[in-house]
């Protein structure tokens, strides 16, 4: 199984936009130069972010995305989820876990426990803690390191 390229770059974004950020307005053209992103394929990320209720967009200068509550109370499960169809491991099951098979399904309890742990461990993570881990490993801020 394989996340997306799009649930990737949210991911990318929404730690870049936590430690750039720090409750200032950061543009989605900073965040693409940032984490060379396409400005247009990154404006879809956010925009499925803001209707989610992930982030808020600040309008005027100085402008751009802020994050809509504390990064210690935003969960990995739910950034990926606003940008994903679904975290469902195989086709035939809907988003919430059950299978489109009926009784004929032998291999259900798999995928429904591998399904459930897989969100289990994202809803385990907050964005102040891969932040956290970002700055831990020396990630840079605006081109230059953190100090």
């Amino acid at each position: 199984m394989r996340i997306s390229t799009k649930a990737q770059y949210a991911v990318r974004a929404m730690t870049r936009l936590c430690l750039e950020g720090e409750g200032n307005p950061v543009s989605s053209k900073t965040l693409a130069e940032l984490e060379d992103i396409s400005l247009s394929f990154l404006e879809q990320i956010l925009a499925k972010l803001r209707r989610g209720r992930i982030i808020e967009s600040v309008r005027g200068p100085g402008g751009g995305f802020v994050l809509a509550r504390p990064a210690a109370d935003i969960r990995m499960h739910e950034i990926i989820e606003c940008v994903e169809e679904s975290l469902v491991p195989v086709a035939c099951m809907d988003e919430n876990g059950r299978c489109n098979c009926g009784d004929q399904c032998l291999t259900h309890l798999v995928w429904a426990g591998l399904a459930q742990r897989i969100r289990n461990f994202l809803a385990s993570m907050s964005l102040a803690d891969l932040t956290s881990e970002a700055r831990g490993a020396n990630i840079f801020s605006m081109g230059e390191e953190q100090q």
